[in-house]
């Protein structure tokens, strides 16, 4: 099970960005995928999640509105699409796969295999 975040970047406030998280040795739609960050000097927090064959999806309040999870099955791959960004949104996001699905809260106790993070700077 392997699974590799990218498309962060530098982005200036009110801008968007467009995650990717790609699978391998295991299908999206099989597991609840998650998507975390975490900033320097604060604890990981879990910011959305995807699963269920019908692609059920979470988000923490903090996000609502502004990010989007969504998920290619022939691409194995889940998105995360935030819109609207502001500076405290940056941090290091990681993808993480549950085999519970989403649980409730996004409570990365519940996450087994995490990919390396992909950094995201909103600064003006």
């Amino acid at each position: 099970v392997q699974l590799q975040a990218s498309g962060g970047g530098l982005v200036q406030p009110g801008g968007s960005l467009n995650l990717s998280c790609a699978a391998s040795g295991f299908t999206v739609d099989t597991y609840g995928i998650g998507w975390f960050r975490q900033a320097p000097g604060k604890q990981r927090e879990g910011v959305s999640c995807i699963g269920g064959t019908m692609g059920f999806s979470m988000y923490a309040n903090v996000v609502k509105g502004r990010f989007t999870i969504s998920r290619d099955n022939a691409k194995n791959t889940v998105y995360l699409q935030m819109n609207n960004l502001k500076p405290e949104d940056s941090a290091l996001y990681s993808c993480a796969s549950s085999d519970i699905g989403c649980p409730y809260g996004i409570r990365e106790t519940y996450f087994t295999s995490w990919g390396q993070g992909t950094l995201v700077t909103v600064s003006s």
